[in-house]
């Protein structure tokens, strides 16, 4: 059992498929600091000035009754605190992502969906008796050795 188990993984290993995973999540990984760096240093600054200069880092709701000016003055004082700005930017965040990924997988269906609806080139050939090379089904003579064929039994009635 353990070495049947062993070589299906080997198997899988070999065929690429880890491989495969293995560079998708670092690509994922690598495109998620991307977005974040879009979202926190692009996008949260123009929309916290349209709001009135908020920055989003600094949003937040000490537990406590403690007052501080900055979340990491709450943070340094061991305070517990409701992180809401945070989470706004963490939430912008996947929202991106989750987009981008929407995107991408519905143009790879897209692209899989015109693979599969195109037919088999061979599905409308025949072979021919005297040569035996590819012909159309339909041809009433073969292109290569001009041999007379047998016309389709729905072209005869």
């Amino acid at each position: 059992m353990p070495s049947r188990i062993l070589k299906e993984f080997k198997e899988f290993a070999i065929k690429g498929n880890m491989i495969d995973l293995a560079i998708g999540v670092i690509i994922g990984g690598a495109f998620g600091k991307v977005v974040t760096s879009i979202v926190n240093d692009l996008v949260m600054p123009p929309v916290g000035l349209l709001l009135g200069k908020v920055n989003f880092t600094d949003l937040y709701i000490r537990l406590d009754d403690k007052p501080s000016s900055t979340l990491a003055e709450a943070k340094a004082a061991g305070a517990a605190t409701f992180n809401y700005g945070l989470f706004l930017s963490t939430l912008l965040d996947f929202l991106i992502v989750s987009f981008v990924i929407f995107i991408a997988v519905k143009q790879i269906n897209r692209f899989r969906r015109k693979e599969e609806a195109k037919p088999d080139p061979k599905e409308n050939m025949k072979e021919c008796p005297e040569c035996l090379s590819e012909i159309p089904k339909k041809a009433s003579r073969c292109k290569y050795c001009t041999a007379v064929l047998e016309a389709p039994a729905a072209e005869r009635a």
